[in-house]
């Protein structure tokens, strides 16, 4: 369990240009250099104060507080089209309470889309990125 002090950890699925423009954020904002990497995947939090940690934080908070508005501007029509093998899984750190929030809202997403979450994932991270979901 995670304390006030520690960001938890959750993966998303995404597709190569979300996740390359994750990428650039994280490495323009936190100095983060290979992001597959930053988080260990045998962690399931990251100290409060961590650069990454505050910049994906930073990231999850907005999507959950503008997440009506991005779901409005989602391509989930570009996202479905990315083949299942092309998705690529990426860590993000926020607050408990936020991981929570941010997984409810993609799975009343999917549900309303009738889709998965990687398509969900992909589409809201590309509007939040203001980037397209495919090359």
């Amino acid at each position: 369990m995670t304390g006030g002090d520690q960001y938890k950890l959750f993966g998303v699925y995404v597709s190569g240009p979300v996740a390359d423009a994750l990428a650039d954020t994280l490495y323009d904002e936190a100095g983060v250099v290979d992001p597959e990497t930053y988080f260990d995947d045998s962690m399931d939090s990251v100290p409060a104060g961590d650069p990454g940690g505050e910049v994906t934080a930073a990231l999850v908070a907005d999507i959950r507080a503008s997440f009506t508005d991005l779901y409005d501007r989602a391509d989930f029509e570009s996202a479905a089209a990315v083949a299942p093998d092309a998705f690529t899984l990426v860590h993000l750190a926020a607050t408990p309470q936020t991981v929570t929030e941010v997984r409810e809202r993609f799975r009343a997403a999917a549900t309303i889309q009738e889709t998965d979450l990687r398509t969900v994932q992909t589409a809201i991270l590309a509007a939040a990125l203001d980037v397209e979901t495919t090359a």
